[in-house]
C-alpha cells in the first residue's frame, strides 16, 4: 500500500469511501457516522491543513485518515497516561469496505505509529465508537489502553492511547 496526503483532487473518491463505510456500518448495526458527520467540508478542512491521508491500493482509495492534535472538549474526560508527551490524535481512520477483512485497518495503524514515532511523537490519542466491535477489536490488539470516555451525539466512545 503507498500512502500520502491526500489531495484536492481525491475529495469526491474520499467522499465515495464514507458513503460506502456508512453504508456498510449500518448493515452491521453500528450508527457511528451519518451525513452530518463526517462531511466533505471536514474533509476538505483536512487537506487543507495537510492533515488527511490516503493509502491507496492500484490507484484505489484503500483507506483514509486524518491525523494531528486537534483534540474536542470531550477528551479533557481523559485520563491520559502520558499527559506531557509530545502526541498525534488519529481521527475518522477508515478502511474501504471493498478492502476490508484484509488487514488494511492493522497494517495502516502499524504504518502511522512508525511514522509518528520517526517524527519525534512519543505517543497516540484516539476515540472509539462502543458500538463498532470491529475498530474496538483493531486498537485494543494494538496495544491501545482505555483512559476514559466521550459522549457525543452518537453516543459513547472510549478514548484511547498508546505510547510510541
Amino acid at each position: 500500500m503507498n500512502y500520502r496526503l491526500a489531495e484536492e483532487r481525491d475529495i469526491d473518491a474520499v467522499c465515495a469511501l464514507i458513503a460506502s463505510a456508512i453504508a456498510e456500518m449500518e448493515r452491521n448495526n453500528i450508527y457511528q457516522w451519518d451525513n452530518i458527520y463526517p462531511t466533505k467540508e471536514d474533509f476538505t478542512n483536512d487537506i487543507i491543513k495537510k492533515t488527511l491521508y490516503v493509502g491507496t491500493i492500484d490507484d484505489d482509495i484503500a483507506v483514509v485518515y486524518a491525523i494531528n492534535q486537534d483534540a474536542d472538549e470531550q477528551y479533557a474526560n481523559g485520563t491520559w497516561a502520558y499527559p506531557d508527551s509530545n502526541y498525534s490524535i488519529i481521527h475518522r481512520l477508515c478502511v474501504n469496505p471493498k478492502f476490508q477483512n484484509r488487514g488494511v485497518a492493522k497494517e495502516t495503524l502499524n504504518n502511522i505509529e512508525t511514522t509518528l514515532r520517526e517524527a519525534g511523537t512519543e505517543s497516540v490519542r484516539l476515540d472509539v465508537f462502543t458500538e463498532n466491535p470491529f475498530a474496538l477489536k483493531l486498537y485494543r490488539r494494538n496495544g491501545y489502553a482505555e483512559v476514559g470516555t466521550a459522549h457525543w451525539r452518537k453516543g459513547t466512545f472510549l478514548l484511547m492511547e498508546k505510547h510510541l
